[in-house]
């Protein structure tokens, strides 16, 4: 119980550090993070059955995380979002072992599915951090590639010239 007020803590502490000082791309992560947390509290199964099988609510909200953490991959000129979606392959690949040996461990399937939020954590509180220091430094920080406004995503590039 403490372990999930002391997440609680630093998913919140985390997303309103991004909501305040990030850039379009560390909103959106954070925002994946805060929203995709939350989910899984909803999403998770009684603590009778909990982690005994495969947690497919769970399981769809990691899918869901995944997609939109590489969207912003594709699209955020910054490199983090690479690594916070390898993080979430790695994380949402656990079902895939618990869905191909059901005898895994339940905590150990449980501490697979988590694990992997800290460092997730940890960078997106780092890459707003850098935002910042970029701003600073430069006065500005593109958020966008050119290729995601040929997508219809981001900020398109303006007429040449």
């Amino acid at each position: 119980m403490i372990e999930s007020l002391i997440y609680d803590g630093l998913v919140f502490a985390c997303w309103l550090y991004a909501m305040l000082r990030g850039g379009a791309p560390e909103r959106i992560g954070a925002s994946i993070l805060f929203f995709g947390s939350a989910l899984t509290y909803a999403a998770v199964s009684g603590p009778a059955v909990r982690f005994a099988s495969v947690e497919a609510g769970v399981f769809a909200v990691d899918v869901a995380a995944l997609l939109g953490f590489l969207i912003v991959a594709l699209c955020a000129e910054r490199f983090w979002p690479l690594w916070i979606t390898a993080l979430q392959i790695i994380g949402t690949a656990g079902h895939a072992v618990k869905l191909v040996d059901p005898q895994v461990l339940r905590w150990g399937y449980a501490f697979a599915l988590a694990f992997w939020s800290y460092p997730m954590l940890v960078l997106l509180t780092a890459a707003t951090w850098r935002h910042q220091k970029r701003l600073r430094l430069y006065g500005v920080d593109r958020s966008w590639s050119s290729f995601s406004g040929r997508l219809g995503l981001g900020r398109r590039p303006g007429p040449p010239g």
